[in-house]
């Protein structure tokens, strides 16, 4: 069960490098910690960097897609929610 409001869904993942990329729903932040949340994914960690189109941002906009590191493997359609506090 994840807690916090839904920022975006999964729809891609490089396993060789560990990257997910995120559709977002909300503006996400680098520094905010997330909740990664599926039929086989469930763990938490701090968005660390963000890339969009292979540059660095700080900020995601909804309606983007953002490329994540993740410490575990994720999946496509996996949901991300911000955690509160």
């Amino acid at each position: 069960m994840a807690s916090g409001e839904l920022l975006g869904k999964v729809t891609h993942f490089y396993d060789k490098i560990n990257v997910a990329v995120i559709r977002l729903d909300r503006t996400v932040k680098a520094g905010e910690s997330v909740h990664f949340l599926g039929r086989n994914t469930d763990f938490q960690q701090a968005i660390d960097s963000m890339q969009v189109e292979h540059q660095a941002v700080t900020e995601g906009a909804p309606g983007t897609e953002v490329a994540v590191k993740v410490l575990q493997r994720v999946h496509a359609g996996d949901s991300v929610y911000r955690l509160n506090g």
